[in-house]
C-alpha cells in the first residue's frame, strides 16, 4: 500500500503536493485578482472585490493600450532594464572570472565582500544614491542615473553565480588555450564565455526583472515624461479618487513583459542556478 502510494505521489507525498498546491495559489491568487479586476468597472469592485465581472467590461484594458503615457512609460522601463542588465553582467563577468580562475592573496575576503553585498538593501543607501546622481554627477532624471545604481546593487547576486560556472571551467581547456596562442583577454571571451552562458543568461534575466519592477529608485530621480511604468499607477490616483479599476488594468499590462521573459527563459534559469549550486 504505502509503495502504491509513493509511486502515485512521487518521492514527497502528498503532504509535498498539497503544500506545493497552497504556494501556487497564493502567488496566482492575486495575478488572476489582478488581471480578472481589470475587466470589472469600479463600481462592482466596490459593491463585491472577490467578484468576477458582471459584466465584462474591456474599457479598462482598451484605454491602457491606447494611451501614450503608457507607451512612454514602457520605453522608459525597456531602456532602464536593458542597461541595467548589461551593465550587471559584463561587470559581473569580469569581475567573476578573476575571482575563479586567477589566485591571489585577498581572493577569498573579495569574494566575501560580493556575498555581503547581498544582505545591503537599496533601501539603506537611498538617500547618498540621491545625493550622489542628483549633485555629483547630475544624471537625474535620466536613464542612466537610475540604470547604473541598480546595476550596482545586481552585480554581487551576478558574481556570486557566475563564479562557480567559470571555477568549473576544465584547467585542461586553458591550458590548452595557452598553448595555441590564445592571449588570456582571449581565453575570456572566446572560452569562459560561451561556457558560462547559461549562468548569463540566468543572472541576465534576475537583473532584467528586478530593474523592471523596480519602485524607490525611480520614484526619487524620475519625473514626468521619464518615469516607469511602476511609477505610472499615479496617473490613475487623484486627490479625491481613485481608478481601481484602471490600476489593475494597468499594473496586468505592465507586468506581462518580465512574465513572459521570465517563463521563456525558466529552463535556462533553472539550470544557471542549479550550476552554481552544484560548482
Amino acid at each position: 500500500m504505502t509503495a502504491g502510494r509513493t509511486k502515485q505521489f512521487g518521492a514527497g507525498g502528498p503532504l509535498v503536493y498539497c503544500l506545493a498546491l497552497v504556494v501556487v495559489a497564493l502567488t496566482l491568487g492575486p495575478v488572476l485578482y489582478g488581471a480578472l479586476g481589470g475587466f470589472r468597472s469600479n463600481e462592482q469592485l466596490a459593491s463585491d472585490p472577490a467578484g468576477l465581472p458582471d459584466p465584462w467590461v474591456f474599457d479598462n484594458y482598451t484605454d491602457v493600450v491606447t494611451n501614450a503615457d503608457f507607451w512612454r512609460y514602457a520605453l522608459n522601463s525597456t531602456v532602464i532594464a536593458l542597461i541595467t542588465t548589461f551593465v550587471a553582467v559584463l561587470a559581473g563577468v569580469m569581475a567573476a572570472y578573476p575571482l575563479a580562475r586567477y589566485r591571489f592573496r585577498m581572493r577569498e575576503p573579495l569574494f566575501m565582500v560580493f556575498v555581503l553585498g547581498l544582505l545591503f538593501p537599496a533601501a539603506v543607501a537611498i538617500i547618498p544614491l540621491f545625493i550622489l546622481i542628483t549633485h555629483d554627477l547630475h544624471m537625474a532624471n535620466s536613464w542612466w542615473g537610475v540604470a547604473l545604481p541598480q546595476a550596482a546593487f545586481a552585480l554581487p547576486m551576478t558574481v556570486v553565480i557566475l563564479r562557480p560556472f567559470l571555477m568549473a571551467m576544465p584547467q585542461e581547456l586553458e591550458e590548452a588555450a595557452l598553448i595555441d596562442g590564445a592571449s588570456r583577454i582571449g581565453i575570456f571571451w572566446r572560452l569562459a564565455l560561451p561556457l558560462s552562458m547559461p549562468a548569463l543568461v540566468t543572472v541576465g534575466v534576475l537583473a532584467f526583472v528586478a530593474s523592471w519592477n523596480a519602485y524607490l529608485l525611480p520614484l526619487l530621480l524620475l519625473q514626468d515624461d521619464m518615469r516607469t511604468l511602476p511609477l505610472g499607477v499615479a496617473d490613475y490616483s487623484t486627490e479625491h479618487s481613485a481608478d481601481t479599476a484602471g490600476v489593475l488594468a494597468f499594473t496586468t499590462i505592465a507586468m506581462i513583459p518580465a512574465l513572459v521573459l521570465f517563463l521563456a527563459m525558466q529552463r535556462r534559469i533553472v539550470g544557471g542556478l542549479q550550476g552554481a549550486v552544484k560548482g
